[in-house]
């Protein structure tokens, strides 16, 4: 019967154990980051889209751009459309849908000049 040069100890099972919880963290954290660039991508894309309903020609691609504060050359209107759409979509988590206030606050933030 074969027996291996070593002896597993409590000391060997507590370090295999943290590095397994660490390999965790790092898998979530990955994770996490994927998730934040989905979201991020379907942010713009529902803007982008939502606005283009509206008669906004700005592309996808522009509308990418001032989300991330960078300088498009475009009608002065669609990019503060672009941005107050941005401003409204960042309202989301604090508004209840069935509170004719919060609409009243959401189309104010859509319509802002």
């Amino acid at each position: 019967m074969y027996t291996p040069p070593f002896t597993i100890t409590a000391k060997i099972v507590n370090q295999i154990a943290d590095i397994s919880a660490q390999i965790e963290r790092y898998a979530i954290r990955l994770e996490q980051n994927d998730s934040l660039h989905l979201r991020k991508a379907n942010r713009i894309k529902i803007i982008h889209s939502s606005l283009a309903i509206e008669g906004n020609t700005l592309s996808e691609n522009e509308v990418k751009d001032i989300v991330e504060g960078k300088t498009v050359v475009a009608p002065l209107r669609q990019i503060q459309e672009v941005k107050n759409a941005l401003a409204t979509y960042e309202l989301l988590d604090q508004l209840n849908p069935f509170e004719v206030n919060d609409l009243l606050r959401t189309h104010s933030t859509m319509m802002m000049a």
